[in-house]
């Protein structure tokens, strides 16, 4: 445990962020940094494993690729219909990269903020998933591929009419259509990124809870929560890339 005195000091100790700056023009550097690193090591290892790849009998690693690369792929041609150079790696990246940050929570609690504060950093906050603006941003992103994709796909013009012209049919119920679509797509960024906030958020806390317990207590209670915790790290990161994948199918859809 940190070198704190109460329950109160070491739980804050552990939810402060590394942070530059205050308010809106703030940014969390522990998270930057968090996420960069693991956008780092996706890509090396990635590169590592193709630059290895060998057309004989596959070694465990290279098997491992493959079995991800297979298995996104089968994903996107099964829900995304059109053909599209983009969607593949997208979802691939999304895939790995959300993995990688929510894989992070399973590691020992103190152990990089111990590291951090050895190097003479006092708050350093090493999941990058529980930090909402890393999730919003995220989904903000996506939230914009998707406008980028239904302009490309139907234009302004079609765009408004999917907006004004369904559920209701009739023409002096466009604008409670409006409303109402316009509740629905702006529903899709928040409720993506704040899934993912909520649930790794959630699950940190419950480490960081154990962690204040007696040393056989934390055994007893660490070790189940994170084999259950597993589930929740890979179904995270796979709910994130599906729903990415099928709002960017609808909307290049020509109705839904």
């Amino acid at each position: 445990m940190a070198n704190v005195e109460t329950a109160h000091e070491y739980i804050e100790h552990h939810l402060t962020f590394l942070s530059s700056g205050d308010g809106f023009l703030g940014i969390n550097i522990d998270s930057m940094i968090m996420v960069w690193l693991l956008g780092l090591i996706f890509i090396l290892t990635f590169r590592f494993a193709i630059s290895k790849g060998t057309k004989g009998v596959p070694g465990r690693f290279q098997c491992f690729v493959e079995l991800i690369f297979e298995f996104v792929d089968n994903l996107c041609s099964e829900i995304f219909q059109a053909k599209d150079r983009l969607i593949g790696p997208l979802s691939m990246t999304i895939f790995v990269w959300v993995l990688l940050m929510n894989t992070i929570d399973l590691l020992p609690v103190d152990l990089i903020p111990q590291i951090t504060q050895a190097m003479g950093i006092a708050h350093f906050r090493d999941l990058p998933s529980a930090d909402v603006n890393v999730t919003m941003s995220m989904a903000l992103c996506v939230f914009i591929l998707v406008l980028g994709y239904t302009f490309k796909s139907k234009g302004i013009v079609g765009f408004i009419k999917e907006l004004t012209t369904q559920p209701f049919t009739s023409p002096f119920l466009y604008p409670v259509n409006f409303v109402l679509e316009m509740v629905t797509l702006i529903s899709k960024p928040i409720s993506l990124g704040l899934r993912l906030f909520g649930n790794m958020y959630a699950g940190e806390m419950i480490f960081i809870l154990i962690a204040l317990m007696p040393w056989w207590l934390q055994w007893a209670l660490s070790v189940p929560w994170a084999l259950f915790h597993i589930l929740i790290v890979i179904l995270q990161a796979f709910i994130f890339m599906v729903l990415t994948i099928v709002y960017l199918a609808m909307a290049v859809e020509e109705s839904h």
